[in-house]
């Protein structure tokens, strides 16, 4: 892992941190067993049974099967240039000349059968080292296919976790609504009977109407997300309805994860293993561009047989043997040569640069997904603390304007900042659920072999 940049490349290897600068929260090495099904952790069978259809069913992971099967095709191809190959071929020829002035008439008849074999002998390893790009090319589709199940998992759970806070903000809007509405129907009452103006009616019925405005865009993205996580699952719109037509709470937030340090986590990434693949792949391709400039070594032979009767082939007349040596070497090629190894030269530089770059975003996605963890558990906090206080509020002042000893805009005011307070705190419980499952794509969980 970590291979060392060529040093004709002039290109310097990404320093790997001894440690990961926003604190492991578990010390330990890193929980590789856990993190090849991270989502179990939230122990919701809901979300385990939509992971597992999509890891089965995407069309992205297909693709990346078919891939797979492709570079192993190539591979073989490749393999098949190191040993000789062998043709059969059978003929026959026939022919009839007649001579007018003397009315004579001949006949002739000619069959023949040979195997011909070919062989490039592989001299300076030039086929070897296109066979192993081939190899590294089979190993990079392969880690390509476990980035793919990473991803996609990753992806299914963040719309599962929308899906779920999306209903929890819709009940708390309903919840809502009814408090609102029951206000306004007190502040009806009051104006009936002379207590207050029709102003508190139409200031209460403003209030209930702009509350419910929010409930189309709510409905809208449940049916969206619902949409999205079939979608997801290689499945057509509705058909998971379902499975997912029963409200549920977000799932609990997991226990924290042991991360390990910078290198284990580059280590289990299928991402930068793929984009070491890739530079060995390019280095190989290099280095078999410039065996290009060496002499090459072919021997071709054949055996046959003839006979003048068809029935004799296998008595035949005569019996042919041919064996040709020929080494050869490039001498003027008008810059093609060079130009190649230049192009692969260059191949190589840019996978190297992939590479680097891969390295680097894997650092940074860690540490990202590491502080969001921390943030997002402080913010839930202090919101759900402000919820609690908000939802008591509301009911006090319901009370009170009920009982005529508050303001209506003051029983208004309690109940909006509520409803606020109660779907930012859902809002952030999911940003913490997907804080987690970036952190745990990001150390590269939720891969298999298939």
């Amino acid at each position: 892992m970590l291979a060392a940049a060529p040093a004709s490349s002039g290109d310097a290897r990404p320093a790997v941190p001894p440690q990961w600068q926003a604190g492991a929260a578990v010390a330990g090495p890193l929980d590789t067993a856990a993190l090849a099904n991270w989502w179990k952790r939230f122990d919701d069978p809901v979300l385990d049974q939509l992971i597992d259809n999509a890891l089965r069913q995407s069309p992205d992971i297909r693709t990346a099967l078919s891939r797979i099967a492709s570079a192993r095709a190539s591979k073989n191809i490749e393999r098949s240039g190191l040993f000789p190959s062998l043709n059969a071929s059978a003929s026959g020829s026939g022919s009839r000349t007649e001579v007018r002035a003397t009315d004579v008439t001949t006949t002739t008849e000619n069959y023949g059968a040979s195997l011909d074999a070919s062989w490039e002998i592989d001299l300076f390893g030039k086929q070897r080292l296109a066979l192993s790009a081939a190899q590294a090319d089979l190993a990079q589709a392969t880690e390509n296919l476990h980035a793919a199940q990473v991803s996609l998992a990753a992806e299914v759970a963040t719309a599962y976790v929308t899906l779920r806070s999306t209903e929890a903000q819709l009940a708390a809007l309903e919840t809502s609504l009814s408090a609102q509405a029951e206000t306004a129907q007190i502040a009806q009452w009051r104006q009936q009977a002379g207590i207050v103006s029709v102003l508190d009616v139409r200031q209460s019925t403003s209030a209930l109407e702009q509350s419910r405005a929010s409930l189309p865009s709510l409905r809208q993205t449940l049916s969206e997300t619902r949409n999205q996580l079939a979608t997801l699952c290689g499945r057509t719109p509705g058909e998971l309805d379902a499975l997912l037509a029963a409200p549920r709470a977000l799932p609990a937030v997991p226990a924290s994860l042991a991360t390990g340090i910078p290198a284990e986590t580059l280590r289990q990434r299928p991402d930068i293993r793929a984009a070491e693949r890739g530079f060995e792949a390019a280095v190989a391709r290099t280095k078999s561009a410039k065996r290009d400039r060496l002499p090459s070594l072919s021997l071709t032979g054949s055996l046959g047989v003839e006979s003048l009767k068809a029935g004799d082939i296998f008595s035949p007349d005569r019996n042919l043997a041919r064996l040709v040596g020929s080494l050869s070497a490039p001498i003027f090629a008008a810059g093609r040569i060079q130009a190649t190894i230049q192009i692969k030269t260059e191949a190589e530089r840019q996978a190297l640069i992939a590479y680097e770059s891969a390295v680097l975003s894997a650092l940074a996605e860690v540490e990202n997904a590491q502080t969001s963890v921390a943030r997002t558990a402080e913010r839930l906090d202090s919101l759900s603390r402000a919820a609690e206080a908000a939802s008591e509020a509301s009911t006090l002042a319901a009370q009170k304007y009920q009982a005529g000893q508050a303001d209506l805009l003051v029983a208004l005011d309690a109940q909006r900042t509520s409803l606020s307070l109660e779907q930012q705190r859902v809002a952030a419980q999911a940003a913490q659920l997907t804080a987690h499952i970036r952190l745990y794509k990001s150390l590269g969980g939720g891969w298999s072999s298939l």
